[in-house]
């Protein structure tokens, strides 16, 4: 039996009215759009519920809803390269060595060498990588990028990108 507290702290799944995963929201959002006709129970691959109780009603929360209502979406655009934004992207952390100290930002072909200010060609470099680097391409430093260099994705797109991929895990460990 699970307490109420740890009810509580479960997420839900929140997939739009086209069937793509939106976001993750705490069981009492999902609970006041199912509540509402907002959103309704979704029961993909027999998920699993969550039993909420008050003093004159049970509901059981499943772990996936699909919205019901039709929002405009927010127009979403790809942020400015800019320092905060580099540094998001590459979660803090050094590209070249994985340092998470004095973090500056790199550009992989340098500006005198034609190289753009773009987010495929900034990357989040410690003071000491970036100084070894210099005024050099990372071939010519001897040195190699721990990522992709890519420009961030739309929220939604990356939290679907993301469920997806474990949805795809969770179903090859029921297999083994």
């Amino acid at each position: 039996m699970t307490s109420a507290t740890q009810v509580l702290r479960q997420s839900v799944v929140v997939f739009s009215k086209n069937y793509l995963p939106m976001s993750q929201v705490n069981i009492k959002r999902a609970i006041a759009l199912l509540i509402t006709g907002k959103a309704e129970p979704l029961d993909l691959i027999n998920g699993k519920l969550f039993e909420v109780r008050s003093p004159s009603l049970v509901l059981l929360v499943p772990e996936w809803i699909r919205l019901t209502i039709t929002g405009s979406e927010r127009v979403w655009k790809v942020p400015p390269v800019n320092r905060r934004e580099v540094l998001r992207r590459d979660q803090r952390i050094c590209q070249y060595c994985g340092s998470t100290k004095k973090l500056t930002l790199d550009h992989v072909i340098p500006r005198s060498k034609g190289g753009k200010h773009s987010w495929e060609n900034v990357v989040t470099a410690c003071q000491r990588c970036n100084s070894r680097k210099g005024n050099r391409t990372p071939q010519q430093a001897g040195m190699t990028l721990r990522t992709k260099l890519t420009a961030p994705m739309h929220p939604t797109v990356a939290f679907a990108e993301q469920f997806w991929l474990e949805v795809q895990v969770n179903l090859e460990r029921q297999e083994i």
